[in-house]
């Protein structure tokens, strides 16, 4: 099934249950990471996706037309997601709800934190643990094939 580009507002992020769970292991990253590669299958995209906990890359995968130049914006839009705890869409958008560009941000390292869609961090009982990362379609589609996978991660929960 092809997939229809959906463009978030701030509302609608803000709105989102942010993702705590009870637990979260590499085991789990990896069910998550199988779901994650079917959604980005059954959508038709060209996406990387990864998964960290803490500091360690737990699991990786690269559909398409993805490759190398997608590990940057991997790690730039899971850091957004660890510095700010919410996804890395939420972060942009609110920037521009402000009228200020994140890039302008002299507070931020933008070689290493890119406010870009795609990022949503994982908690465990309120601890940030994880992020969720896709790389490598319009950051908004990034965004919505990873909250999907998410979704039906938890759904298996």
């Amino acid at each position: 099934m092809a997939h229809a580009e959906h463009d978030y507002t701030l509302a609608e992020l803000e709105a989102a249950p942010r993702i705590d769970l009870e637990h979260f292991s590499k085991e789990d990253a990896f069910d998550l990471g199988v779901i994650a590669g079917g959604v980005i299958q059954e959508w038709s995209l060209n996406l990387a996706f990864d998964i960290v906990i803490g500091d360690d890359l737990v699991f990786r995968a690269k559909f398409g037309k993805t490759g190398a130049g997608n590990d940057p914006w991997l790690a730039g839009k899971a850091a957004t997601a660890r510095h700010f705890g919410e996804p890395s869409l939420l972060v942009r958008r609110r920037h521009e709800a402000a009228g200020t560009l994140f890039t302008d941000r002299t507070d931020i390292d933008h070689d290493v934190v890119k406010a870009h869609g795609g990022s949503i961090p994982i908690f465990v009982r309120g601890e940030l643990v994880a992020t969720a990362t896709m790389s490598g379609e319009p950051d908004v589609v990034d965004h919505e094939a990873c909250a999907e996978a998410i979704s039906r991660y938890r759904a298996t929960l």
